[in-house]
C-alpha cells in the first residue's frame, strides 16, 4: 500500500488528523529511562503504544536520534511501529536537500534503512533535489512551503512574479513535481490564512501542519483553512506538548497516561472543526 492509501484509510480508520512527533529528549524522561542504555527506544515505544489509536501517523525527528548517536533506536521504533501498527505511515522528519549521487543516499537512509513510509524535504535545490525519492513510487515526499516558524518568512514571503514564493512552490508540487501521486507539503498551523490560499492551489493534496501545542498554533483556525471538502487531508502534528505531558500531569500519571491523555484531547479538539 502506497503512502497515501495508507494515511488515507488511518484518517478513517482512527477518525484521526493527529500526527504524533516523536522527538525524543532524555533530559527531559522519567528518571527510570534516563540511564537505560535502549531509554531513547523504551520512551518512544510507550508514547506509540499510549497514541497509536488516536493518530493518523508518528513523526520520528531525525536529528533528536542521530544527535545522540541513537541511530539504532530510530531504526528500532520504525521497525517496531511497522509491525506493531501497520496501518499507520511512518514520516521521517529529517528535511534532506541536496542533488544527484547524495540526494539518492538520503532517499535509501530514509524508506530502505529506516523503512520510513514518507520523508520531508527541503525544495531550495530545486527538482533534481526531490527526483531521487520520488523513484520511490509508494513513498511519499512531503516538501517544505511554508514552514511554521518566523523565520521562514525571510525567504517563503519573497515576491516572484508577483506572488510569494511559497505559492510557488506549492504550484511547483502539484502541478509538475506530483508525478507519482505520493506528494505532500509542509504548511504551519501558525499561518492559517497561507494554509487556506495553500490548501485553494493543491486541492486534495495531504498537508503536513507542525505549529499546534507548543508552537502555540490556533487549532480551530488551523482545520478550518487545511481541511477538504471531506474533512480529511492534513496531518496535524503535536510533539512536545504530548510526549511531555507528564510534566503538566496529575501526580497519579505515568508519562505514557499524560501522553495518551493530551493525544485525546488533541484529536478530539481538531475533530470538532472538522466537517462532519
Amino acid at each position: 500500500m502506497n503512502f497515501i492509501k495508507k494515511l488515507s484509510a488511518a484518517w478513517e480508520s482512527n477518525d484521526s488528523l493527529l500526527c504524533v512527533g516523536l522527538d525524543p529528549d532524555p533530559a527531559r524522561f522519567p528518571e527510570h529511562l534516563q540511564d537505560q542504555a535502549d531509554g531513547i527506544f523504551a520512551f518512544c515505544k510507550e508514547i506509540v503504544d499510549a497514541t497509536a489509536d488516536a493518530a493518523c501517523a508518528f513523526k520520528p525527528q531525525i536529528a533528536y536520534f542521530a544527535a545522540l548517536g541513537a541511530e539504532d533506536q530510530l531504526e528500532a521504533i520504525c521497525a517496531y511501529i511497522r509491525e506493531t501498527y501497520p496501518h499507520l505511515p511512518v514520516i521521517l522528519d529529517s528535511k534532506r536537500g541536496d542533488i544527484g549521487a547524495t540526494a539518492t543516499q538520503y532517499a535509501r537512509e530514509a524508506f530502505e534503512r529506516y523503512g520510513a513510509d514518507a520523508v520531508t524535504l527541503n525544495p531550495y535545490m530545486g527538482y533534481d533535489s526531490i527526483a531521487p525519492y520520488l523513484e520511490w513510487k509508494d513513498r511519499g515526499a512531503i516538501i517544505l512551503c511554508r514552514t511554521s516558524n518566523p523565520g521562514g518568512s525571510d525567504l517563503q514571503f519573497l515576491s516572484v512574479d508577483g506572488k510569494p514564493l511559497y505559492q510557488h512552490v506549492a504550484q511547483l508540487v502539484a502541478n509538475k513535481w506530483n508525478t507519482n501521486g505520493q506528494c505532500s507539503l509542509v504548511v504551519g498551523a501558525t499561518f492559517p490564512d497561507e494554509l487556506a490560499a495553500v490548501r485553494a492551489i493543491v486541492g486534495d493534496m495531504p498537508l503536513l501542519v507542525p505549529g499546534i501545542g507548543a508552537q502555540g498554533g490556533d487549532i480551530k483556525a488551523s482545520v478550518e483553512a487545511g481541511q477538504t471538502a471531506s474533512g480529511y487531508g492534513m496531518m496535524i502534528n503535536s510533539s512536545r506538548a504530548i510526549l511531555y505531558a507528564r510534566r503538566e500531569a496529575r501526580h497519579d500519571e505515568d508519562f505514557a497516561q499524560a501522553a495518551r491523555r493530551v493525544a485525546l484531547e488533541t484529536r478530539d479538539a481538531i475533530n470538532a472543526f472538522r466537517i462532519a
